[in-house]
């Protein structure tokens, strides 16, 4: 890995780093990115949860306790469980999530996969999924995995960004050049 480009640099990359190398050597390189998906998950659904990773008003002691509690109760242990502990502990939760982004980067890389976020204006379905990821995989010629968000605001179509690339197919977008345009008309 010592002479490859990293793909995020900083801090999170680091942690990223010596974590994909603790996986590879204990062949947990699934499991581990299973169990960060589901604790980000967990992230994102709690407000309290939350604010434990993101507010820097907590000790040390008083993120590993909480973290620890809910690791525990979602059942996920094991190299994961042992990364987010040191991230509390070393005060680096508040880039836990960002490091889980570096690390599935990590993996996406290993893999010869790429990753899109798509943001669309409503949940899309199953069907459509797969006509995005079939789309996509024609395009860059990798399989690609696709990271939904949903945006009322975008009031339809969808906003896809892989790598650098962002196509911005959202009717808001369309919208607002309209409204640009009539404006230099008139």
């Amino acid at each position: 890995m010592a002479g490859e480009e990293p793909i995020v640099s900083g801090m999170a990359s680091r942690y990223a780093n010596a974590l994909f190398e603790l996986a590879s050597e204990q062949n947990a390189i699934d499991s581990v990115a299973a169990d960060l998906g589901r604790f980000n998950g967990l992230v994102e659904e709690s407000a309290d949860l939350k604010r434990l990773v993101r507010s820097p008003v907590f000790s040390s002691e008083e993120q590993t306790k909480a973290v620890t509690a809910v690791l525990e109760r979602a059942g996920i242990g094991g190299i994961a469980a042992n990364f987010i502990k040191l991230a509390a502990h070393n005060r680096r939760l508040f880039a836990v999530g960002d490091m889980i982004s570096a690390f599935t980067a990590l993996v996406a890389k290993a893999r010869g996969q790429a990753s899109a976020e798509v943001t669309a204006a409503q949940p899309l379905s199953d069907d459509n999924l797969n006509i995005l990821k079939d789309s996509l995989k024609s395009a860059t010629g990798k399989d690609v995995t696709l990271n939904v968000k949903v945006d009322p605001s975008l009031i339809g179509g969808l906003i896809v960004k892989i790598g650098s690339r962002m196509i911005d197919a959202s009717l808001k977008t369309k919208l607002q050049s309209i409204k640009i345009a009539m404006k230099e008309v008139g």
